[in-house]
C-alpha cells in the first residue's frame, strides 16, 4: 500500500516537473528569443527591400485587381482575405486590451510600426510561396514553407519541411479561441440569464461551436476560402461601423486619445527602460496577431493561381496593415476613450477590458454587440486554421489522408470548451514559436531569390 502511494506521488511529481519544464521552456522561446527573431528580423527585411511596404503600398493594392492564370486552387484575393481570417480574432481585441493594461496607450504607436516590419516579413512570404511550389503525393500543386524548404533550399533540407509540419499540427490548433469564446458566452449571455455555469453547459456550447465549424472546414479550401472572402471583409466592415459609431458619440475624447498614444510612445519620465518595455509590449502584442514569420501566410499564398512571385508578395504585405494597423487600431480607440483599462490587475481577461470600455460608451448594448463581432472573428479564425493543420498533415501522412486532421481538430476544438487550458495552451505556443524559427531560416537562405524577382518585377532599380 505504502508503495502504491509513494508511484502515486512520485507520478504526480513527474508530471509536475514537465509542465513545469514545458511551461518555463515556452515562456523564455515566446519571450525575447522570438521577439528578437520576429521583430528584428523584420527590420533586417525592411531594409534589405529598401522599405517596400512603403515604396509599394499602393502598388499593392492594384494587384488585387490583377488576373491569375497560374497553378493553384483559390485567387490571390481569396488568399489574402483567408490569411485575414485566421489572423483577425482574439489577439485583435483581447491582445490589444493587454497590451494598453501593460504598457499603456504608448504601446499602440508601437503596434503600427511592428505592422510596417511585419508587412517587409509578408512580402517575403508572399513571393517565396508562389516561387517554391511543389507536388504533394497526389501530383496536385501545393505551396507553404514545407514546398519553399524542399525546392528551394533542396532536398536535403527535408527534415526542416517535417520540422515545421509536425510543430503545425499544434500550433494551429485553436483551442485558445474556442475556450475563451465559451468563457466569454457564459460572462455576457448565460450567466446574466440565470443558466448556472456547468459542464453540461459548455459541452453544448462546445458541440454548437464544432458543428459551425464543421460545416464549413469539411469542405476544404474552396469553401474555406469562399467563405473567408465573404466574412473577412463584412466582419471587419462592422467592427468599424461599430467604432465610429462609439467616436461619434464621444467625439470630444478623440483628440486626447491620438495625444496620449504619441506622447507616451516616447515618453521618458520613467527612464529608457520604461520606454523600452513599451515599445516591446507593443511590438509583441503586434507580432503575435499579424503572424508574420511564423509560415501560415505561406500555406494560404502557395495556394493561389497567382504566377507572379512579387505580386503575390506585394498582396501578401496588405495583411499585417489590416489586422495589425487598422483593426488593432480600432480596438485601441474606444479602450482609451473609456480609460479604464487601468483595472486591469491579475486575472483579468483582456477582453473583459474592452467588454467594459463597450458597456460604459454604449450602455445597455455595447457588450453585446461586441460580442457578436468577437464570435465572428473566432470563428473566422478557426475556419482558416484548420486548412493550415490539414495541409501540413497531408504533406506528412499523404493528402489522401488530410481529412483525417479535420476530425482531430474538430474533437480539440469541442474538447477545449470544457477543460482548462494553460498546459495546451502552453505547448501550443511553443509549437508556434518553432514554426517561426523555421520559417524565418528559410527566409533568411532564400532573401537573394526574393530580391531577384522584386528587380525582374521593376520593384526595384
Amino acid at each position: 500500500m505504502v508503495s502504491g502511494q509513494f508511484i502515486i506521488i512520485n507520478t504526480m511529481e513527474i508530471t509536475d516537473t514537465i509542465i513545469h519544464s514545458i511551461t518555463s521552456a515556452t515562456d523564455f522561446i515566446c519571450g525575447y528569443p522570438l521577439f528578437v527573431l520576429l521583430i528584428g528580423g523584420g527590420i533586417i527585411l525592411f531594409a534589405y527591400s529598401r522599405a517596400i511596404p512603403i515604396r509599394c503600398f499602393g502598388q499593392a493594392i492594384k494587384s488585387l485587381r490583377q488576373k491569375e492564370n497560374g497553378e493553384g486552387q483559390i485567387s490571390s484575393f481569396q488568399a489574402l482575405m483567408t490569411t485575414i481570417s485566421s489572423t483577425v480574432g482574439m489577439g485583435n481585441i483581447a491582445g490589444v486590451a493587454i497590451a494598453i493594461a501593460i504598457g499603456g496607450p504608448g504601446t499602440i504607436f508601437w503596434m503600427w510600426i511592428s505592422a510596417l516590419v511585419g508587412m517587409s516579413t509578408k512580402f517575403f512570404e508572399g513571393t517565396l510561396a508562389i516561387l517554391y511550389k511543389g507536388k504533394d503525393n497526389l501530383g496536385e500543386t501545393q505551396g507553404g514553407p514545407m514546398y519553399i524548404m524542399t525546392e528551394g533550399l533542396g532536398r536535403r533540407w527535408k527534415p526542416l519541411a517535417v520540422c515545421f509540419s509536425s510543430f503545425a499540427l499544434v500550433g494551429c490548433l485553436c483551442t485558445m479561441q474556442a475556450n475563451q469564446l465559451t468563457e466569454s458566452i457564459i460572462t455576457v449571455f448565460t450567466t446574466p440569464a440565470g443558466i448556472p455555469d456547468s459542464f453540461t453547459l459548455k459541452l453544448f456550447i462546445g458541440l454548437c461551436i464544432g458543428s459551425i465549424v464543421a460545416i464549413v472546414v469539411i469542405g476544404g479550401i474552396q469553401r474555406i476560402s469562399i467563405i473567408a472572402s465573404k466574412v473577412a471583409p463584412v466582419m471587419v466592415t462592422l467592427y468599424f461601423i461599430l467604432v465610429m459609431t462609439v467616436i461619434i458619440l464621444n467625439i470630444h475624447r478623440l483628440p486626447d486619445v491620438f495625444i496620449r498614444i504619441f506622447s507616451e510612445a516616447f515618453n521618458l519620465q520613467a527612464g529608457w527602460g520604461a520606454l523600452a518595455g513599451v515599445a516591446i509590449t507593443g511590438a509583441r502584442r503586434a507580432m503575435y496577431v499579424n503572424e508574420a514569420g511564423v509560415g501560415t501566410a505561406s500555406l494560404m499564398h502557395g495556394a493561389s493561381k497567382n504566377n507572379c512571385p512579387a505580386k503575390e508578395g506585394l498582396i501578401a504585405m496588405l495583411g499585417p496593415a489590416i489586422d495589425s494597423g487598422f483593426v488593432c487600431t480600432l480596438t485601441a480607440i474606444p479602450i482609451l476613450m473609456a480609460d479604464n483599462y487601468h483595472i486591469a490587475g491579475e486575472g483579468v481577461k483582456g477582453l473583459t477590458i474592452a467588454l467594459n470600455a463597450y458597456n460604459q460608451l454604449l450602455p445597455g448594448f455595447g457588450q453585446y454587440i461586441l460580442m457578436v463581432i468577437v464570435a465572428i472573428f473566432a470563428f473566422s479564425t478557426m475556419f482558416s486554421y484548420s486548412y493550415y493543420g490539414t495541409k501540413c498533415f497531408g504533406y506528412l501522412f499523404g493528402m489522401q489522408n488530410a481529412r483525417h486532421y479535420n476530425y482531430f481538430y474538430l474533437f480539440m476544438l469541442i474538447l477545449a470548451c470544457i477543460i482548462s487550458l494553460d498546459t495546451a495552451i502552453s505547448i501550443m505556443d511553443l509549437a508556434f514559436a518553432l514554426m517561426a524559427f523555421c520559417t524565418m531560416f528559410t527566409i533568411f537562405r532564400l532573401a537573394p531569390k526574393v530580391k531577384l524577382e522584386m528587380k525582374k518585377s521593376h520593384l526595384l532599380k
